[in-house]
C-alpha cells in the first residue's frame, strides 16, 4: 500500500506542478509457451477414469500363511510399549504396513497383496 505524500507546511505557499510527467508503463512480458495441450473433454475424460471394472478381472489372490510357535518359554520378561508419533510417518511414499508386537514368543505373519492394473 502506497502513502500519501505530506502536505506542504502551511507556512509555504502551496502550488500545483508546472508539468507532471505522465508514468512510464514498464513492457508487458511476453507470454508464458503453452506447456499444456488442449483441454480434454468431460466424456474422454471420463472412460478413462478409474474405478472398479469386476467384469474384466479374472484374477485370483492368495496367500498362505503356516507359522507355528511350540516349545517356547519366557521367563521375568519385560516388554515395552510401541508409540507412533505424529512424525512417524513424514515424508513417506507407497502404502504404509505398520506391525507391532511388545510380547515374547509371539509369531507374526503378516501378508499384502496388492492387485494394480492399469490400462
Amino acid at each position: 500500500m502506497l502513502a500519501a505524500p505530506a502536505p506542504a507546511p502551511a507556512t509555504e505557499p502551496v502550488s500545483a506542478p508546472a508539468s507532471t510527467p505522465a508514468l512510464a508503463l514498464a513492457p508487458a512480458p511476453p507470454s508464458a509457451p503453452r506447456q499444456f495441450g488442449a483441454a480434454s473433454d468431460d466424456a474422454l475424460l471420463g472412460d478413462a477414469r478409474g474405478g472398479s471394472d469386476l467384469a474384466s478381472i479374472d484374477t485370483t489372490l492368495d496367500t498362505t500363511l503356516s507359522g507355528a510357535v511350540s516349545g517356547n518359554s519366557a521367563i521375568n520378561v519385560q516388554t515395552g510399549s510401541n508409540v507412533i508419533q505424529g512424525g512417524s510417518f513424514a515424508n513417506m511414499s507407497g502404502i504404509p504396513i505398520i506391525v507391532q508386537n511388545t510380547g515374547a514368543n509371539v509369531l507374526i505373519q503378516n501378508a499384502t497383496v496388492i492387485n494394480l492394473q492399469l490400462k
